[in-house]
């Protein structure tokens, strides 16, 4: 007797679908665990955001298809792999981000998809959910819309008319490098035009302005250099109002051998070099260091064995140690083991009397131990 095979309902779609959205890290990655994925007692991801006081919430974070004609050779939802292809309908996938969103489960809404047929038919799905939802809905809360390398411009603008944030992923730096990933995306035009033009939406002045453009590197996929990723993002930092970089260590498909280059498989320890990357990010971002502070190997790799931070100090011996009552807030950032937390206290403290040693600056565990070796009181 032949097996039935039932058609999935909305739900069974979703836990497909939300499943396999984890693969794009593009609102859940943080240095900290307490906003890193995680999986949840039913089994599915779940993506914490930080809210502006302070307080964690998550997002409904799913894929509104995973039918793709795309080839990235990283990808496990590639068009050659032998997948269970589903879709939702627009209406579908808002009727059911609002019931989650009025039992209180979520906060908002990040949906991706896969290139069903064509950039633009991928988009339509994507702008048609956020426009249901702004319209027929009337939610005016958190929505993260992915916009599919190859869409054209008008369909891009309203996908960001309608998003709090929007992200297209750089994927690696350079063209050689997209060569070694897909036969079909075209990095120039693509995926740097279209960024470039979310970058003049969403800049100073431009019409939408209020929204976040993020972007994530597949890291170790194409063999490409640390140096290469680091010049890429200061210059999207610099020049193309990027909110933030994330990165995605390149995994090899479980189901299926290794994709292979050159005889190279993955890269060695790809999360502590993910990482590594994360800790380049911060400072270039926040602590006021630039690319020719970041510090590479022979082979323009970072070191994974030490900090970023900790190679620029021992680069330049001539600074330190940093005397902790006279330095400026900018050179107290550039000493290893000090954030911007035990900064700012440090300077609230030798307002009222000078600072006699570390024990002063709080527990003294191995991030203080450190900062103590740069240090003179």
């Amino acid at each position: 007797m032949p097996a039935i095979i039932s058609q999935p309902d909305v739900q069974k779609k979703l836990e497909i679908l939300s499943s396999d959205a984890k693969y794009d890290l593009a609102c859940a990655c943080s240095s900290s665990k307490d906003e890193r994925r995680k999986r949840g007692a039913d089994g599915r991801w779940i993506y914490p955001v930080i809210l502006p006081n302070g307080g964690s919430t998550v997002l409904f974070k799913t894929l509104i298809s995973n039918v793709c004609s795309n080839d990235c050779k990283y990808c496990p939802l590639r068009e050659e792999k032998d997948l269970r292809r589903l879709s939702l309908a627009p209406e579908e996938m808002a009727k059911a981000f609002m019931g989650h969103y009025n039992r209180k489960k979520v906060f908002g809404l990040f949906l991706s998809s896969g290139v069903t047929g064509s950039p633009d038919s991928a988009m339509a799905k994507l702008n048609a959910t956020a426009a249901i939802l702004r319209k027929n809905h009337s939610f005016r809360g958190y929505i993260h819309l992915k916009i599919i390398p190859g869409a054209s411009m008008p369909a891009i603008e309203e996908a960001v008319s309608l998003s709090t944030a929007v992200s297209l992923n750089i994927e690696t730096p350079g063209e050689a490098n997209m060569a070694r990933l897909s036969g079909k995306k075209r990095f120039i035009e693509d995926i740097v035009e279209p960024i470039k033009f979310i970058s003049k939406l969403t800049g100073k002045g431009g019409r939408y302005e209020r929204v976040k453009q993020t972007t994530q590197f597949i890291v170790g996929a194409a063999g490409e250099k640390d140096d290469e990723i680091v010049k890429y993002m200061h210059g999207m930092y610099e020049r193309l109002n990027m909110h933030r970089i994330y990165f995605s260590a390149y995994q090899s498909d479980p189901l299926s051998p290794p994709w292979e280059r050159d005889g190279v498989r993955g890269t060695t320890d790809p999360f502590m070099r993910e990482h590594r990357l994360y800790q380049v990010d911060f400072l270039l971002r926040k602590y006021g260091f630039g690319m020719s502070d970041i510090v590479f190997d022979g082979a323009g790799n970072l070191f994974l064995s030490r900090d970023p931070k900790e190679m620029w100090a021992e680069r330049h011996p001539e600074i330190f140690p940093v005397d902790v009552n006279k330095a400026s807030r900018e050179l107290l950032l550039k000493v290893p083991g000090l954030g911007h937390v035990t900064v700012a206290d440090i300077i609230a403290k030798r307002r009222q009397a000078r600072i006699s040693g570390v024990h002063q600056l709080g527990r003294v565990g191995l991030r203080l131990s450190k900062a103590n070796r740069y240090l003179a009181f």
